[in-house]
């Protein structure tokens, strides 16, 4: 037992001596790469000035439901109301698409006419929101 607290207050100094003496590397070696391209370090973006005016107007962003309804608003039946709700659900066609349990699903519609009428009946539902 003596001998070994007599090891253990030799070498724990001697070890936590050894951690702190490493000397830092000031040689400047190749900057590091990923797939033969080189680590680009990425500093914080300055807001433009249209970023800081919408910023001191301190809106809050839109919910799903408010940009629906911001849709509904657009004539029924027309390209652009369809064009708005794929700006909010990006589409992705499927041949064969299952039944939408939800609005975010009718983007799998692969008929133009179907997803309007997919997103129209759901949009529908949505209770009026303070704009």
């Amino acid at each position: 037992m003596r001998k070994m607290i007599l090891a253990l207050a030799i070498l724990y100094p001697a070890a936590a001596f050894a951690q702190g003496t490493t000397a830092p590397a000031t040689t400047a070696g190749p900057p590091p790469t990923v797939g033969d391209k080189p680590l680009v370090q990425v500093g914080a973006k300055k807001p433009s000035a249209a970023k800081k005016e919408a910023a001191g107007r301190k809106e809050a962003p839109k919910s799903i439901a408010q940009k629906l309804q911001a849709c509904q608003d657009i004539d029924d039946a027309t390209k652009e109301r369809l064009q708005c709700y794929d700006a909010i659900f990006t589409p992705q066609p499927k041949p064969k698409a299952p039944a939408a349990k939800g609005v975010n699903e009718c983007r799998f519609q692969k008929e133009e006419d179907e997803r309007l009428t997919c997103y129209n009946g759901f949009a529908d539902k949505v209770p009026k929101l303070p704009r």
